[in-house]
Formats: structure tokens, C-alpha cells, sequence
């Protein structure tokens, strides 16, 4: 069965010749929509033989959705420009398709996504955090809040779990982590004041607690030394942002700093 690999990207040379290298063999095509590229991005994709769309940025959710309705094979695979797959999860989505799926046949399949710091997994912070990322082309769609965007299927069909691994590259530095954890927390509280939903004092003052305690204990963060005491604080430190943007939103404030790529 013919897999399709959908990819947004916007200046991501660092990252995205891993992304690329791990499809080889994989994809029958690479579509990858970049929003306005002035690095060497651009010229790595087109080297990699996939076909480029560019785009303004319309959002997380509707940048992904434009990528995921350009692709043409049967099964689309959806990944992020820092996003890689590991031998373990292209072994398993190539015996899936071509051995057949189980009957009745998914509509899609959850890949579970693995944070790497300084090249080295988060094995315990984060985890599991499974994600539908491998749809059969016309079942499913991108939804969401900006900047969290979920893919999800639309016809009521089964998911499946993969094993294997999808490595998300997503910052070199905890510092560069936080920084965006800025950036996604005023676009959410934006997304979500949007939606209707208020900032409240309770969730200012119990959702970054519950987060670090979510991360460090429940998740055995610890476990990871000091990298999984930092993204339990950072999660924290993403929580307390979020809130304290929207409370500001629904006293009629006005949140700037969002992303815009």
C-alpha cells in the first residue's frame, strides 16, 4: 500500500534532514507545506525529492489540514519538520500495510511520540503520549485548539496502537523550551478565550501545581534526572502562562506574542 508523508515546516534545517532520512524507503511521497523558508529548509526537501506547497501560515490546525488534503496515496503518515521515525516504528508501519491490517481494517493508527533531549530520550516525562498520526487518505481531519492541534478520524473507524517510536526533536535547550512554551501558552489562551472559555482564579492557582506533580510523580519524571525535573517545570511554567493569559483575556486584557510563524 502506497503511504504518503505529510510534513508543515517553516525554517527547520536543523531538524528536518532527520525527518527526511527516516521516511527513505517509507514514502512513496513527501508533501510538505512551508510556510516562507529562508534557510537551506526548502532545498533539502526538494533534494529529497518531495513536492512543496508554499503557503502563508493559516495556524497549526489549518496549516496541517492543507498538507494532509494535498497528499494522494492511500495512507497518509503525519509528522512535524522535527519529528523523526525510528527503525523500531518504520519496521512496524511497513509490516501494518504491507501484510494488511487486521479486519475490520483501522482508519487509523496512534503512534506513541518520544521527547529526545541533548540525544537522549525522556523515557518517563511525557510518556506515553500517544498520537494519531497514520490515517487512510479521506477518513480523518485535523481539529483542536491552536497551537494543539489533533488529527482524529471521521468516519468512526477503529484506531490502532503501533509499536515503535516517533523521536520528536523539539528543542535543543530548556531555555529554547520555555521560550515556546510562551508563544504556545498566548496562542492557546487566545484559542481558547475564543472558544468561549474563561480564565478563573482556581485554575491559576492549582493547574501549574497539578502539572509539575503530573510530570515528576505520576509520570515518574524523576526517573529521567535532572531533564525530567526541568519538563516537569516547564510543563508548570506553561500552565501557569496559559492561565494567567486567559484570566487576563477575560478581564477584557489584550494577549500579544502568539505564533505567527
Amino acid at each position: 500500500m502506497r503511504v504518503s508523508v505529510a510534513i508543515v515546516c517553516r525554517n527547520n534545517e536543523p531538524t528536518i534532514g532527520r525527518t527526511l532520512e527516516s521516511v527513505k524507503g517509507l514514502a512513496d511521497e513527501i508533501v510538505a507545506v512551508d510556510s516562507g523558508s529562508t534557510d537551506g529548509t526548502i532545498a533539502m526537501l526538494e533534494a529529497a525529492g518531495a513536492r512543496v506547497i508554499r503557503s502563508e501560515w493559516l495556524g497549526h490546525i489549518r496549516t496541517k489540514q492543507k498538507a494532509l488534503e494535498a497528499c494522494t496515496c492511500e495512507w497518509i503518515l503525519c509528522i512535524d519538520s522535527d519529528e523523526s521515525v525510528e527503525p523500531d516504528l518504520a519496521v512496524a508501519i511497513r509490516g501494518a500495510l504491507e501484510d494488511g491490517p487486521a479486519d475490520p481494517s483501522p482508519s487509523g493508527y496512534e503512534l506513541n511520540r518520544r521527547i529526545y533531549y541533548r540525544g537522549r530520550p525522556l523515557r518517563h516525562a511525557w510518556q506515553p503520549e500517544w498520537r494519531v498520526r497514520l490515517v487512510r487518505r479521506g477518513k480523518a481531519g485535523w481539529g483542536g485548539h491552536d497551537p494543539h492541534d489533533v488529527l482524529s478520524v471521521t468516519d468512526g473507524g477503529a484506531l490502532v496502537r503501533m509499536h515503535g517510536v516517533l523521536r520528536h526533536d523539539s528543542f535543543p535547550t530548556f531555555a529554547e523550551h520555555l521560550r515556546k512554551q510562551w508563544q504556545h501558552s498566548a496562542t492557546m489562551a487566545s484559542s481558547l478565550h475564543a472558544a468561549g472559555r474563561r480564565g478563573s482564579y482556581f485554575r491559576l492557582a492549582v493547574s501549574p501545581a497539578g502539572a509539575f506533580v503530573k510530570q515528576l510523580i505520576l509520570k515518574r519524571g524523576f526517573l529521567d534526572g535532572y531533564a525530567g525535573w526541568l519538563a516537569a517545570a516547564s510543563t508548570a511554567a506553561g500552565a501557569l502562562m496559559k492561565h494567567a493569559m486567559l484570566l487576563e483575556l477575560s478581564r477584557g486584557g489584550v494577549v500579544g506574542g502568539g505564533e505567527s510563524r
